[in-house]
């Protein structure tokens, strides 16, 4: 898990998860952009903050269960704090297995838990005003 102002390279990360095992037959990828509406009001930036020690642990866990549940062979969590503009790269979350199944369910279980439990905070802020959001 890394928290940071800014992401690593992508094609870097796809690298180091190949390197781990001969097994890696899959490797799926989420990327969270920041959007340019937020119902009808233009986005202007969004703002993350986060409790990055405990965000950690939380990852690592998340990580873990994912590897129990669906036999992946490691998964890798990157999100950003500080200003992000419309159009930036926000979150990265890969997952390497033997199989795309897998890889595809674990996948989407990670993201979904990582919006409901890392304590990451997002406030838009839009052309009518700054507003936190729950569940990032």
């Amino acid at each position: 898990m890394k928290i940071s102002h800014n992401l690593d390279d992508i094609e870097t990360l796809i690298e180091e998860l190949k390197r781990l095992a001969d097994e890696v037959g899959a490797i799926t990828i989420f990327i969270g952009v920041v959007r340019g509406k937020r119902n009808d009001e233009k986005v202007l930036r969004l703002e993350y903050e986060a409790y990055e020690e405990l965000a950690s642990k939380v990852a690592e866990k998340i990580i873990e269960d994912a590897k129990t549940k669906y036999g992946i062979i490691d998964a890798c969590i990157q999100h950003r704090i500080g200003t992000v503009k419309v159009g930036g790269d926000v979150m990265y979350v890969l997952v390497a297995s033997k199989h795309r199944a897998e890889a595809f369910q674990a996948l989407s279980e990670i993201v979904e838990r990582i919006k409901q439990e890392l304590p990451i905070w997002k406030k838009e802020v839009t052309e009518k005003g700054a507003y936190w959001v729950e569940n990032i």
